[in-house]
């Protein structure tokens, strides 16, 4: 662990802020909250009793494969989905052994394992209005009785013929679940969706680039401040038809500004020389309003992306003091490497600085919002093979993996990797549901020869406060407690505790396979505080880990150069874990 130095009033802010709300020991939508901090008001478990911890309970839930996303706990009933067939779970925390209670198996197409990206992963659940609401891999959500376990609606959201598929997590703001796609690699004309959440009917479909009418944007209405038609004349002809800009990661919602906030996806293909121009509105954030879709304002991160920087991650909200004066802000770490607070009531950038190994850039320009980038870095056919990219297309983070926040330290925590590549792109012609990329990008590991780091982060001044290194890249996503105990998982199987003050690693635990999914905390039935976390190695390390799935004497496929021994410490699983005093 390595310390930074942080500002006194760092740890004054929480006073200055207020206490946060008190924790009612469920865990009913993706990120705790609709602020998608990952913080659990719970404090049983403390830096002084981490250490103690212990598994009390564990299942498999029958599934080799990529586990990411996070169960879910409601009252005394934990619901789980598994990466594809999509399993839904639910298990009684009331009695001994926590048994099932019952078991839903949907009706998906498994033509869908065809055409997902990276893995046939699940990102999880949403509990609202008495239902578990969730998507399956081959297009389609479904609403099911929390009770009893019945489908209540399924809804076909996502065109598999296209190359859409759907494992992101869905958000629920008001009656609206609002949902989207993956298919940045495969050309789609990304979107996202709004769904009633009474009956599943689609009541709107907001494109993310192409026509002003399609985006459901109003250039010169509220604070929209985009030129007319902007997702149309920032593209060459019409290559916004299959550019990309796919909706796979997580939404927040602020009820009092009544907006949400979304990442959105890759142009495609990577060969940046088939799409001149800014590309708008891939790699960006856009706030809308959940009961129509209008877009009020949006930004982009990485304006013609070069180097596959999704900004797909987590939008956190948090009312931070910057520059002196408490603005309602939101904050972003994106693939590119850079961390963002914004103003979320406008969309104006307040502080951009690197998070992670950069060279891309040389810094984002205050003024424009604009990255200042490195010419020499900047890809496309005629350029060959450009070599010692950082960060690789992997991120400085992956959207795979959630930030958290705490209000009581006024810090950011989050998984890190330390990759770079090399990036040579060539031209490729589309065809639906088939990959659209046109680029080939091995990897190395970066300067200080880890592979990742677990960090906290200053958003309010940009700046690291600790750093915990990794062998390898750290791609699982965190949860912060009111104890004061932030945890986190390792792609070589290691479930771990730190002091979210100072960085120090409390506790860790062997649990059998890598760790791609996010830790929840919970209050039992039993009044006690637990831990929850998956284990199963999978979403782009299925790719790149080596020989990792036992159950196919067909598939031993070699390891990534820049991490051979990952397979020498996991296999692929699929495990349910539990922890507590």
């Amino acid at each position: 662990m390595r310390p930074f130095r942080a500002a006194a009033f760092l740890f004054v802010l929480p006073l200055i802020q207020g206490n946060p709300q008190r924790d009612d020991g469920q865990w009913t939508m993706p990120a705790r909250d609709y602020a998608a901090t990952r913080y659990s008001g719970l404090a049983q478990i403390t830096v002084r009793n981490a250490p103690r911890l212990r598994p009390v309970w564990s299942f498999s839930t029958g599934v080799l494969g990529g586990h990411e996303g996070q169960p879910l706990v409601v009252g005394s009933t934990m619901y789980v989905v598994t990466p594809f067939p999509d399993v839904l779970y639910a298990f009684d925390l009331a009695s001994e052994g926590y048994p099932l209670k019952w078991k839903y198996r949907p009706d998906v197409n498994p033509t869908a394992l065809g055409i997902a990206c990276c893995d046939a992963i699940n990102r999880g659940a949403v509990y609202a209005a008495g239902k578990i609401i969730y998507n399956l891999l081959d297009g389609h959500t479904v609403a099911v009785d929390a009770v009893s376990g019945k489908e209540l609606w399924k809804t076909q959201i996502g065109d598999m013929s296209q190359g859409e598929t759907t494992p992101m997590a869905p958000f629920v703001a008001g009656n609206r679940v609002i949902v989207g796609p993956s298919g940045g690699e495969f050309g789609i004309w990304g979107w996202v969706k709004g769904l009633d959440l009474a009956t599943g009917k689609i009541l709107w479909t907001a494109h993310n680039m192409g026509p002003d009418s399609s985006m459901l944007a109003r250039p010169g209405h509220g604070r929209y401040s985009g030129e007319a038609n902007i997702g149309v004349s920032s593209w060459e002809g019409d290559s916004w038809r299959r550019g990309g800009a796919p909706v796979w990661g997580w939404i927040s919602y602020d009820p009092q500004l009544d907006l949400i906030y979304f990442g959105t996806g890759n142009p495609g293909p990577y060969n940046t020389e088939q799409r001149p121009g800014e590309n708008k509105w891939t790699n960006s954030v856009l706030a809308r309003r959940p009961s129509d879709g209008v877009l009020v304002w949006a930004y982009q991160f990485t304006p013609h992306d070069s180097w596959d920087f999704d900004a797909n991650a987590e939008m956190i909200l948090a009312d931070l003091i910057v520059g002196g004066r408490m603005r309602k802000a939101l904050v972003h770490f994106d693939k590119n490497g850079f961390a963002y607070t914004l103003d979320r009531v406008t969309g104006e950038l307040l502080v951009a600085e690197p998070f992670a190994n950069v060279n891309w850039a040389k810094g984002i320009n205050k003024r424009t919002g604009l990255p200042v980038v490195d010419t020499t870095k900047t890809t496309g056919a005629s350029r060959g093979n450009v070599r010692g990219i950082c960060p690789s297309l992997e991120g400085g983070k992956s959207p795979a993996s959630p930030a958290a926040y705490s209000p009581r330290t006024g810090l950011f925590y989050t998984a890190t990797n330390n990759l770079c590549m090399n990036f040579e792109a060539a031209p490729v012609t589309r065809i639906a549901a088939t990959p659209y990329i046109g680029a080939t990008t091995p990897y190395v590991i970066g300067p200080g020869g880890y592979g990742g780091a677990f960090i906290a982060w200053d958003a309010a001044r940009g700046r690291p406060v600790w750093k915990i290194e990794e062998k390898f890249p750290v791609w699982s996503g965190s949860v912060v407690t009111a104890g004061d105990v932030v945890f986190y998982g390792t792609l070589d199987g290691w479930f771990k505790a730190a002091d979210a003050r100072s960085g120090k690693v409390l506790w860790k635990f062997k649990v059998g396979s890598g760790v791609v999914g996010a830790p929840i905390s919970f209050r039992g039935p039993n009044g006690k505080q637990y831990i929850a976390v998956y284990a199963g190695i999978g979403g782009d390390w299925f790719l790149l880990s080596g020989d990792v799935r036992s159950d196919d004497p067909a598939d031993v496929r070699p390891p990534a150069d820049f991490a051979p021994e990952l397979a020498r410490h996991t296999s692929q699983g699929g495990i349910v874990w539990i922890f507590g005093l």
